[in-house]
């Protein structure tokens, strides 16, 4: 499948000095599902108002179906972008929203009136077409919007940060419907949220944005299993993932290196880092897996599983970190306690590059 969207050595430099996207280079498919993920003021609202042509650029190009348009006006690049605010006219109803975009090219009443009843059927909107604005809920308002962004069949949809403004229960409801509704649309969608559990949901791919930076962009699953750096490997996964120093680990498996015969090819030990994610702590220990005796220091029973806070015994810091255990577990607050996880499912780093390593 060819690109569909490519951008090229792009960047944004704004009158202050400030860097917003630093050689950004991306392709995206056809009817591919982007999501720019990363901190707030990480850039990717800079990268998405690029591509739509409302942020001039510094540097670099972009093209859609081979077509340059770096230079075009956004009405002449046949993108639809949905805003945080959403940006609905309060004095018109619903119905008058959804035919602006119509009316704007001069489309015939009676085609107008077909394609709102099409798009409203599949929002589940059809029954709000004479209310306005401030009659709607959070959720009314998104799809709305949604609907008119849509309702002229753009070649690509750009959305930044549109469950922003909804509860957390909505949140997960409307990010379903968006990812079914894109997928049936077929439409080249580029997401942008600063929700990594929204990204990894939603997205065919992530994009991992850092100052300015395109820092990895693959599937949800390589992400989480294969990380960049530990960037990556801290922003995603919920709880954060674990970074355990060899040198901590081997207090409690002296016989480490007998273990797991690999390390002996990393020089440094000094500089190797375990990432442990906190799903993959296990209470009991078997010979394939690392034991670590730990301090807890706070338990959260989540009903379905229990996060343990805890510090290592032996440790002298007082960083904390996290494991998730099944709700069953008798963890006992300031109790010390054994814990292990296995070898198998370690992410390594060197603390000196923050590189992955991979033996």
């Amino acid at each position: 499948m060819e690109n569909y969207i490519t951008i090229e050595d792009l960047s944004v430099v704004f009158d202050d000095g400030t860097v917003a996207a630093d050689n950004i280079n991306l392709s995206i498919k056809e009817k591919e599902f982007l999501v720019l993920v990363g901190p707030s003021g990480c850039g990717k609202s800079t990268i998405l108002r690029s591509v739509v042509g409302l942020q001039n650029i510094t540097k670099g190009k972009i093209f859609v179906e081979n077509k340059d348009i770096t230079k075009l006006s956004p009405r002449d690049r046949d993108i639809a972008m949905i805003f945080q605010s959403y940006a609905l006219y309060p004095h018109m109803t619903v119905y008058e929203n959804l035919s602006i975009p119509l009316k704007l090219k001069k489309i015939p009443k009676d085609v107008i009136k077909t394609k709102i009843e099409e798009i409203t059927s599949m929002l589940s909107i059809h029954d709000l077409l004479k209310r306005y604005p401030r009659a709607l809920s959070g959720g009314q308002k998104q799809r709305v919007a949604m609907g008119r962004a849509l309702i002229r069949k753009p070649k690509v949809f750009l959305m930044d940060e549109p469950l922003s403004n909804l509860d957390a229960q909505l949140r997960v409801e409307m990010r379903s419907q968006i990812s079914i509704l894109q997928k049936k649309l077929g439409v080249t969608t580029i997401y942008v949220t600063h929700d990594q559990v929204e990204a990894m949901t939603m997205g065919d791919r992530v994009a991992i944005i850092n100052n300015g930076k395109l820092i990895q962009v693959d599937n949800p699953s390589t992400l989480y299993n294969k990380p960049k750096d530990t960037f990556v490997a801290s922003f995603i996964g919920s709880p954060k993932i674990n970074f355990l120093f060899f040198n901590n680990i081997v207090k409690f498996n002296p016989n480490i290196q007998n273990k797991f015969t690999k390390l002996n090819s990393f020089e440094n030990k000094d500089n190797l880092v375990f990432g442990v994610r906190p799903e993959d702590f296990e209470i009991e220990n078997n010979d394939d897996n690392l034991t670590i005796n730990i301090k807890p220091i706070l338990v959260e029973d989540l009903g379905f599983s229990k996060d343990i806070i805890f510090s290592l015994n032996d440790e002298n810091s007082d960083k904390n970190y996290i494991a998730r255990l099944p709700t069953d577990i008798d963890i006992i607050e300031n109790r010390s306690v054994n814990i292990s996880f296995p070898l198998n499912k370690v992410i390594y780093f060197d603390s000196k590059t923050n590189q992955r390593i991979d033996f």
